[in-house]
């Protein structure tokens, strides 16, 4: 059974961030990213133990990750935030004729779960699927995956007018001494996230990442 995803809108009266939000908010590109070169060592050892995708793996850490950053949650609506409890996650899937098809899944779901029917769903919409919307586009992270290089940054497709989705991406992991080292890219609109709370993205996947 779909989790139904549950959502409140703040009191923009009491938020502490209301003129950084309307400042942000008046510009033509009013995003913040950044890149980071993320130690995933273990998750790779973790994957391979178990003959298990290491992007489903990665997949589930940034989703747990994402949730637990508040700001990470929100989404702005006609000038007012709304934030969800806990929001699912949209990813690319390569099709056979090098397209792509958008594919979700829910990180809150426990992980042999999550494998199973996220798996089953990239089957899916790998044969038959194509850029259709989820049936609600504001509670999702937006992901992403270029596992063929090793970037130091990348330049991501936004919407017009902006939408305030989490976007992350991830490309080829390399060697660097005895670590796997992967670059993972976070972009945000800076209304509701700053880099404290991108950091606080960057520590809570280290942690999901070291389970």
């Amino acid at each position: 059974m779909e989790r139904k995803l549950q959502c409140r809108k703040l009191d923009m009266s009491c938020y502490p961030r209301k003129a950084h939000f309307q400042y942000f908010c008046s510009m033509a590109y009013p995003y913040a990213g950044m890149t980071v070169n993320v130690d995933v060592t273990k998750l790779a050892e973790r994957a391979k133990a178990a003959k298990e995708s290491f992007f489903l793996h990665m997949l589930y850490a940034a989703g747990n990750a994402a949730n637990q950053v508040q700001s990470f949650r929100q989404r702005i609506v006609e000038n007012e935030i709304w934030e969800y409890d806990a929001c699912k996650t949209s990813h690319t899937v390569l099709k056979p004729d090098d397209t792509y098809a958008y594919c979700q899944a829910d990180p809150v779901l426990p992980f042999p779960q999550f494998l199973r029917e996220t798996a089953t769903r990239q089957t899916a919409v790998r044969e038959n699927g194509g850029l259709d919307e989820a049936e609600d586009p504001l509670a999702y992270y937006f992901i992403s995956c270029v596992p063929w290089i090793s970037y130091t940054d990348v330049t991501q497709p936004v919407s017009n007018p902006p939408d305030s989705n989490p976007r992350i991406v991830w490309g080829k992991y390399f060697w660097q001494g005895a670590r796997l080292l992967m670059p993972v890219t976070v972009l945000v609109h800076h209304a509701l996230v700053d880099g404290r709370q991108i950091a606080d993205f960057y520590e809570a996947l280290d942690v999901q990442i070291q389970k």
